[in-house]
């Protein structure tokens, strides 16, 4: 019996499905245009232009699109990989300093 995309196994668990499937572009591209407007201050706009000047023609709108879509997809990403990263270091601890405040 063949599992569709998206739907549950005989073991209960949802197989995870490709997010970019329904995207002509290449999910290199995508992730390249959404890690650029949100690392450097520009607008989605002169992250068109920048496209452009490289000879890959996307309308900005498209770019909000990708950006709304697959975001919070990277940044979950991102953040992931970060607590991998403290998590190796077991001997770091967080420490918190006393400090004394008085209020006149």
């Amino acid at each position: 019996m063949p599992v569709t995309a998206g739907a549950p196994s005989v073991d209960g668990m949802v197989k995870s499905t490709n997010p970019f499937r329904y995207f002509d572009s290449s999910p290199e591209a995508i992730r390249l245009v959404v890690m650029m407007y949100v690392k450097y201050p520009l607008s989605l706009r002169n992250v068109d232009d920048l496209l452009a000047e490289r000879g890959i023609d996307i309308c900005h709108e498209t770019l909000r699109l990708w950006w709304n879509r697959f975001g919070p997809m990277f940044a979950a990403e991102i953040r992931r990989k970060r607590v991998q990263t403290m998590r190796a270091y077991t001997h770091w601890r967080w420490r918190l300093c006393q400090l004394k405040c008085t209020a006149r």
